[in-house]
C-alpha cells in the first residue's frame, strides 16, 4: 500500500509589514484565497460551482467545493478538500518589509493537481494584501513540485510504544461526539477514514484494509501517558460574519500495545493531518518514539 500527494512550498518576500495572529496563520492564508482561486479558474458567467455543468473540468470546483455531486465514498455530506496548509510556524509573526516567510501546501489531488492555478492564487493574494492590516508581499519562489510516496505496509520490525505530539489543535470524534481525550482506537479510526478517504477520491483507489477489524485491533492500543490542553480559538468570517470555532487539545499522547500495522498511518497522517477543519491547518501531529 502506498499513499502519494505533493508538498508544494511557497516563498515570499515581504513589502509590507504582513502580520499572522496568534493561532491563525493557516485561516489568514485562507483570507481571499478562494475568491482570488474562483476568479482565476471559474468562467465568469459561473454564479453557482455547485451547480455547474463543467465543475468536473473546472480546478476551483474540485479543489475548493467538491461535493457528493461528484462519485465518493457514501455517508460524507461534502467530499474533504484536497489540500492541507502548512503554516503553524508564522502563528504570531509580524514579518517586517524585506523579511522573508514561507509556508506548505500539501496536495492530495493526484489526477489533475492544480498546482499552477495554486501558484497564479498566492501571487495575486500576495500583492492584493495578506491578514490584518492587508500587508503585501510578493512570491519569490516556489519549490518544484515533486511526488511524495510514502509506503503503508508495515515495518519489518515489531513497534510497542509510540508518541503522538497535537501540534495544533485537533478535534476527534466518536459516535458523533468529540472526544476529550485521544484514546488510540479513537484517532487510528479517524487516521483510517481521513488517508482511505483521500486515496479513494483523489489518489490511486480505495486502502485495500478491512476496517472493521482494524479499528478493532487498534482499540486494544492503550494510553500509558499523556499532557494535554484545551486551546480556545475562533475565526471571524469577512464575507458572512459569523464566528466559528476554532479550538481543540494540543499537547502529546504517548501508547503502549502492538502499534506495528498502524505506524505507516500515523506517520502519514503527519502530511494529512486528522480531525476536523484540517484543510486551514488544525490537526497537525508529530509521530516519535517514547520517552520511557
Amino acid at each position: 500500500m502506498e499513499f502519494r500527494f505533493y508538498p508544494l512550498r511557497f516563498r515570499f518576500l515581504a513589502q509590507t509589514t504582513v502580520h499572522f495572529p496568534p493561532g491563525l496563520a493557516g485561516n489568514t492564508l485562507r483570507g481571499a484565497l478562494g475568491s482570488i482561486f474562483r476568479r482565476l479558474a471559474c468562467r465568469p458567467e459561473c454564479v453557482d460551482a455547485r451547480a455547474c455543468p463543467v465543475r468536473a473540468a473546472c480546478a476551483y470546483a474540485r479543489t475548493f467545493e467538491p461535493s457528493v455531486v461528484d462519485a465518493g465514498p457514501s455517508g460524507l455530506a461534502d467530499r474533504p478538500r484536497p489540500f492541507v496548509f502548512r503554516a503553524a510556524h508564522l502563528n504570531g509573526c509580524t514579518i517586517p518589509p524585506g523579511g522573508r516567510f514561507d509556508f506548505g501546501v500539501n496536495l492530495f489531488e493526484l489526477r489533475d493537481p492544480p498546482i499552477r492555478w495554486f501558484r497564479d492564487a498566492f501571487v495575486e493574494l500576495a500583492k492584493e494584501g495578506i491578514g490584518p492590516g492587508r500587508g503585501r508581499a510578493a512570491l519569490e519562489s516556489m519549490d518544484d513540485p515533486w511526488l511524495a510516496v510514502l509506503s503503508l505496509d508495515p515495518p519489518a520490525r515489531a513497534v510497542h510504544c509510540a508518541r503522538v505530539d497535537f501540534l495544533t489543535p485537533t478535534e476527534l470524534k466518536s459516535d458523533g461526539q468529540l472526544v476529550e481525550e485521544p484514546d488510540f482506537g479513537t484517532l487510528a479510526r479517524r487516521i483510517r477514514d481521513r488517508i482511505g478517504t483521500l486515496s479513494a477520491l483523489y489518489g490511486s483507489g480505495p486502502l485495500p484494509i478491512d476496517f472493521a477489524l482494524f479499528g478493532e485491533r487498534a482499540s486494544a492500543v492503550r494510553t500509558v501517558n499523556s499532557d494535554l490542553q484545551r486551546v480556545e480559538s475562533s475565526r471571524r468570517s469577512t464575507r458572512t460574519g459569523q464566528t466559528h470555532p476554532l479550538g481543540g487539545f494540543t499537547g502529546f499522547a504517548e501508547y503502549e500495545g502492538d502499534l506495528t500495522e498502524f505506524i505507516p498511518l500515523l506517520e502519514a497522517a503527519q502530511f494529512t493531518g486528522v480531525g476536523r477543519q484540517t484543510t486551514w491547518g488544525k490537526g497537525e501531529i508529530r509521530v516519535t518514539g517514547c520517552s520511557f
